[in-house]
């Protein structure tokens, strides 16, 4: 079909892509549909019908035949200003988006610029727009949980849940957080740094609350032996001047950084809780005058390329697939949302591993 650039054409119908295929109306809706009984030779008449018609389905008279909207809303449960400026985001909505669309489906983003925003966004679940929620960087008082439950939508989270008990039919995606920050301290302790400090993430989301426990994993657990390795007193007390609470930010992590310098100016190492954090760490560092690695080695979390091999020195990160986290929600969602197949249940949560990746900066 020629289009036409003045919009005043009329719209093929479903009718006349009936009678170009030479099959009834019925035919021709259980095809574009979706539906089953239709014998492959017509389908296939039908969709080489609908291709040279240019035909586009109405999307609301196909809800009505399908109970599907084919969207999907990602729910991200901070300001746009961060959504914006942190690569993790980009990451992660780029793997949910490929998934999505290869599945046909459209992505509608909401963002919450604070708690007045919530209610909006739980209006617009259960108001019939979209089929389900990918809900992800949620905050352990966060109300969006329990009013996306509310909504009555199938929904996947991205994270550990830190709002309630795990189970109940709770499906998340996430990395292995914990494991991750104890493979970068022991890479720091294996490295011979005897005061090693660390820069959280906001300690009310799980990521965050799992890296400081792999820190303490390590760094509480060191004992002395006769071959000279350390001791916990050689690593200092991390609940004394060896941990600040940040917030995931560069700036937050240059605040960070003063705070741990200025408390502990003899520390040798930092694990931050992701690239952003390390990167701002490193300009510190720099300022102060202080080398990396030599005086300082320092660890990040993420590996998102865009930071760590441009920050000076290349950071050496712990590596999460953020692409695929975002695919895997996206897939589990779509999954739940098919028809059931088998008596299997879909798995409640997902845990991706995390490989430390080493560069220059420790």
């Amino acid at each position: 079909m020629t289009p036409d650039p003045t919009g005043t054409a009329q719209r093929p119908t479903l009718e006349a892509v009936a009678a170009r295929a030479g099959v009834s109306r019925a035919t021709v809706s259980r095809v574009v549909n979706g539906g089953d009984g239709v014998r492959e030779p017509l389908a296939e008449r039908v969709r080489r019908a609908v291709e040279e018609l240019g035909y586009v389905p109405n999307q609301a008279a196909r809800s009505l035949v399908t109970k599907r909207h084919g969207a999907v809303a990602v729910v991200i449960a901070e300001p746009e200003t961060r959504v914006f400026a942190d690569p993790f985001f980009a990451l992660q909505l780029r793997g949910i988006s490929k998934e999505l669309t290869a599945h046909d489906n459209q992505l509608v983003l909401l963002l919450t610029e604070g708690r007045a925003d919530h209610a909006r966004v739980a209006r617009y679940l259960a108001g019939g727009h979209v089929d389900g929620a990918l809900v992800f960087s949620l905050h352990f008082d966060d109300p969006l949980p329990g009013l996306i439950q509310g909504a009555g939508i199938p929904t996947v989270f991205g994270g550990r849940p830190g709002w309630r008990e795990e189970g109940g039919g709770v499906v998340y995606v996430d990395s292995d957080n914990r494991g991750g920050a104890r493979e970068a301290v022991r890479h720091l302790v294996g490295l011979g740094r005897t005061r090693v400090a660390h820069i959280t993430g906001p300690l009310d989301q799980t990521s965050a609350a799992d890296r400081l426990a792999g820190f303490r994993d390590v760094t509480g657990d060191v004992t002395g032996d006769a071959t000279g390795d350390m001791t916990r007193d050689a690593m200092g007390d991390i609940d004394q001047g060896l941990v600040v609470e940040s917030d995931f930010t560069p700036g937050g992590g240059k605040r960070a950084m003063r705070e741990l310098l200025d408390r502990r100016p003899d520390l040798d190492a930092v694990f931050a809780a992701n690239d952003l954090s390390a990167s701002g760490a490193l300009r510190v560092l720099r300022e102060r005058g202080l080398r990396v690695p030599e005086d300082v080695a320092v660890v990040g979390f993420d590996d998102m390329l865009p930071v760590a091999e441009t920050t000076d020195p290349p950071l050496t990160t712990v590596r999460q697939d953020i692409e695929e986290m975002g695919r895997i929600m996206a897939r589990l969602l779509l999954t739940g949302l098919a028809p059931r197949t088998t008596d299997a249940d879909p798995p409640s949560g997902v845990i991706l591993p995390t490989t430390l990746v080493h560069r220059a900066s420790a």
